[in-house]
């Protein structure tokens, strides 16, 4: 079983940062992929980024230029760097690892707002 645990969220204003964090934990024969998902109200679920165990990324359209995912092997973490952050990017963030199985977090709220 695996655990995923969040964290980073918060309130910040438009044009400011935050870094979410998800570190995993438990036992897992293989981690083929971490990553992230959001959720806003009303909106349906969308895949922000991705890394793939070689490094390979993958970003939503929406965020590219604005976020960055990096991930630390060694400690089976993942991170969210999001800069540039706009009122639309308020969302549940809830981070996924793709593997022999796949998990997901409890999410962690962030909110954009002035």
């Amino acid at each position: 079983q695996v655990q995923l645990v969040e964290s980073g969220g918060g309130l910040v204003q438009p044009g400011g940062s935050l870094r979410l964090s998800c570190a995993a934990s438990g036992s897992s024969s293989s981690i083929n992929a971490m990553g992230w998902y959001r959720q806003a109200p009303g909106k349906q679920r969308e895949l922000v980024a991705q890394i793939t165990s070689g490094g390979n990324t993958n970003y939503a359209d929406s965020v590219k230029g604005r976020f960055t995912i990096s991930r630390d092997n060694a400690k089976n973490t993942v991170y969210l760097q999001m800069n540039s952050l706009k009122p639309e990017d308020t969302a549940v963030y809830d981070c996924a690892l793709w593997g022999t199985d796949d998990y997901w977090g409890q999410g962690t709220q962030v909110t954009v707002s002035s």
